[in-house]
């Protein structure tokens, strides 16, 4: 049984899992709780940190689980984020991003993709699948468009507009073998006892390496300058020296502009769906990071053609 005395409800975040801080006499711990996508939330989560800890990256530790009753309880990793530790404190940012590039590096090396859930079962890591990077894509259309514009501009909108991400997608050029966190970013990064954790795994895949960093550099949630992007890219180029920096590039300026897209019509579903209107606010930078990476660019010119059809009626 969970004592309601000492337990203490935590700032949720935009998925639909509540979590709990559970104080004990020289500890703590985190509850989650998952009624709704409770596979993904609860078992694949333990199942991706899992494979991590295996592989000497700082994840949280299942403690215990009472899957049927819709919680599983981990390590409390604490309360402060490279988010915070760079809003709130004078520190070299660099310097931070050098530590999580080390740590990225050490994460796309990681070659175990199969391990035991808490349950006894088989759980792999999917493969980042074309599809999944159209569908994800798609959500700016289904949700952020359909809202913007009359139902047949937005019929006609939508058509060229998935004709456009398959012709982009089809332009990847690295292979989909690298773990892939999917929201390596400064709020999924933790400080405990001096060094980097990470958590929300639940959503990783096999996939193309550019995507995290995309994720990392241009996070929509914390701005850096155009200065600061390009060292932290240029550092992640320096630890892999074999990489075909054009290939590289190309692939990265893709992913940044298809995950930005797809985060505006997430962060539209969270308002509309779910009442969730807080990141409503972010929307403006995630168009400026659009914007940064396809902007004289000519592989993007059809795509920036269509987005300027709706330039007018935004808001």
């Amino acid at each position: 049984m969970i004592s309601k005395k000492n337990i203490k409800k935590l700032k949720g975040d935009a998925s639909h899992r509540i979590f709990y801080r559970k104080i004990n006499k020289d500890s703590s711990s985190i509850l989650v709780f998952a009624k709704k996508d409770k596979k993904s939330n609860l078992l694949n989560y333990d199942a991706v940190n899992r494979i991590l800890i295996k592989n000497n990256i700082l994840a949280p530790k299942l403690l215990n689980e009472n899957y049927s009753k819709n919680f599983i309880e981990i390590q409390d990793f604490g309360d402060q984020t490279i988010f915070d530790l760079f809003k709130k404190k004078k520190v070299h940012q660099l310097l931070i991003f050098k530590k999580i590039i080390k740590l990225l590096r050490n994460i796309q090396i990681i070659r175990l993709r199969k391990i035991k859930n808490f349950r006894k079962n088989n759980y792999q890591i999917p493969l980042y699948e074309s599809k999944i990077l159209l569908d994800e894509a798609k959500l700016f259309s289904d949700w952020y468009v359909k809202k913007k514009l009359t139902k047949t501009k937005y019929q006609f909108f939508k058509k060229k507009f998935i004709k456009e991400i398959k012709k982009l997608i089809k332009k990847l050029h690295l292979k989909n073998d690298t773990f892939v966190h999917r929201d390596f970013h400064v709020s999924n990064l933790m400080i405990t006892k001096n060094k980097i954790g990470i958590i929300d795994t639940q959503d990783a895949l096999i996939g193309n390496r550019a995507y995290d960093l995309a994720s990392l550099i241009d996070d929509v949630r914390f701005k850096t300058s155009t200065r600061i992007k390009q060292k932290v890219y240029k550092l992640y180029l320096s630890f892999h020296k074999k990489i075909k920096k054009n290939h590289f590039k190309n692939d990265f300026e893709i992913i940044s502009v298809l995950r930005n897209l797809k985060i505006i019509g997430i962060f539209t579903r969270l308002a509309l769906r779910d009442k969730k209107k807080k990141y409503l606010s972010l929307i403006p930078h995630a168009w400026k990071l659009i914007e940064l990476r396809s902007r004289n660019n000519d592989k993007f010119k059809n795509l920036n053609d269509l987005l300027y059809t709706i330039k007018k009626v935004r808001k």
